[in-house]
């Protein structure tokens, strides 16, 4: 007999792993989730930056069902003519020439840094492995992305953890400096930390990260996971600094809710990344690769980085109006629609109190509301989502009074 009998109830059959919230969601169709009991939801999650183009965008679904009646998996020891299609659509939209396939943004990271360690050994030949992250960084729950993640909370329990890897606090530049040693193959960072609580990198700490690169012959790597794809109001993060990586990853956004992830690179790291030296089973199948050239197609001739780069200036604008002199806020911060309200206590309270008034948040750390409307999200819906929280947020300033 499956399952266990606690007091009468059945107890489920999942691992715990996630603290869940007491919403079950059945349908969702643009900006709005429904749950069991039919209410409505205004989802300012995008199921955390993955549903870009809103919940079961037409475009995409096309191509998907389509796609179902053709083939769905073979293997990549054959062509799959959309992948290069796919391939081909992002690096003519980036500073990349090739990518690699996989199925999240923690096997696109593990992919970025065993390229970084395989280029310096096998092709510099030089031995390097070591690389450099920031505290408070998020770069996947791998045993090497948790690792390379600054966060101690990822780690427990998981000794011993992979050799590797330093962490520094970010814009320390001296940190930075003595961190970088005889052993440093790459510096990997994200523009926007997003679990670590929105904060967008400065520009003149990324320049100092390229200068130091350059001088130690070090690779540069942007982990793009939750800020690509036209979330910050560029296609790519790392368009607002002007800079081009050797290596950048993506994920959440880049399917529109199904599951992939892509490692990204310069012309010079093919010969690190030689047959036989790295692989996906599910990496690039022919459904992955509709819901890519759909997502990519839409977001890219629609011009919906530069939408999210006025949403997200209205939306902040917003914010900023209503919670100007809110004792309860201590800060608004991101880059287009990724943006954090930064609270003086834990808001786990303000997120289960805007569920019950309808409108989906998440949180970035224990004190900040992170908003990750997507990127077709109208004014309406943004006043709508900023009436709620300015109600809560000036409520909960009221009681601290």
């Amino acid at each position: 007999m499956s399952g266990t009998q606690e007091q009468g109830q059945v107890q489920s059959a999942l691992f715990p792993t996630y603290a869940r919230y007491p919403i079950s969601l059945v349908k969702g169709e643009g900006s709005y989730v429904w749950d069991q009991e039919g209410r409505k939801y205004l989802d300012f999650t995008s199921g955390i930056a993955v549903n870009g183009l809103g919940h079961a965008p037409k475009q995409v679904k096309e191509k998907l069902v389509a796609q179902l009646d053709e083939l769905w998996h073979v293997s990549n020891i054959y062509q799959i003519p959309n992948q290069e299609k796919a391939a081909q659509l992002l690096t003519a939209n980036s500073c990349a020439d090739a990518v690699f396939f996989c199925n999240s943004g923690a096997e696109a990271n593990e992919a970025a840094i065993k390229l970084a360690r395989r280029y310096h050994q096998k092709v510099l030949g030089n031995g390097r492995y070591e690389v450099i992250t920031f505290t408070q960084s998020f770069h996947g729950r791998t045993l090497a992305t948790l690792t390379a993640t600054g966060q101690d909370k990822v780690k427990d329990g998981y000794l011993p953890l992979p050799e590797g890897f330093k962490h520094v606090p970010m814009h320390d530049t001296e940190a930075l400096e003595a961190a970088i040693g005889e052993h440093t193959c790459a510096i990997m960072l994200e523009l926007v930390q997003a679990e670590g609580g929105i904060v967008p990198v400065e520009p003149s700490f990324v320049q100092h990260i390229v200068k130091l690169c350059k001088e130690h012959n070090l690779l540069l790597i942007i982990d793009e996971v939750q800020t690509g794809i036209g979330r910050t109001g560029k296609l790519f993060a790392y368009e607002h600094y002007g800079i081009e990586p050797d290596i950048f990853t993506l994920a959440k956004a880049l399917g529109s809710g199904f599951p992939v992830g892509a490692m990204l690179g310069k012309a010079y790291l093919r010969d690190a990344f030689t047959a036989g030296s790295h692989a996906s089973t599910f990496g690039g199948t022919p459904i992955a690769m509709a819901a890519v050239i759909a997502t990519l197609e839409t977001i890219v001739n629609g011009s919906l980085p530069e939408r999210a780069a006025e949403m997200g200036d209205y939306l902040m604008q917003q914010l900023q109006e209503k919670l100007e002199g809110n004792s309860y806020v201590s800060g608004i911060r991101g880059k287009g629609l990724i943006i954090g309200i930064e609270c003086i206590e834990p808001v786990a309270a303000i997120i289960s109190e805007a569920q019950q008034k309808g409108l989906l948040t998440v949180s970035a750390g224990p004190n900040v509301v992170r908003l990750l409307p997507n990127l077709l999200v109208t004014r309406e819906e943004i006043d709508s989502a900023v009436g709620i929280l300015n109600e809560l947020l000036t409520a909960k300033a009221a009681v601290k009074q």
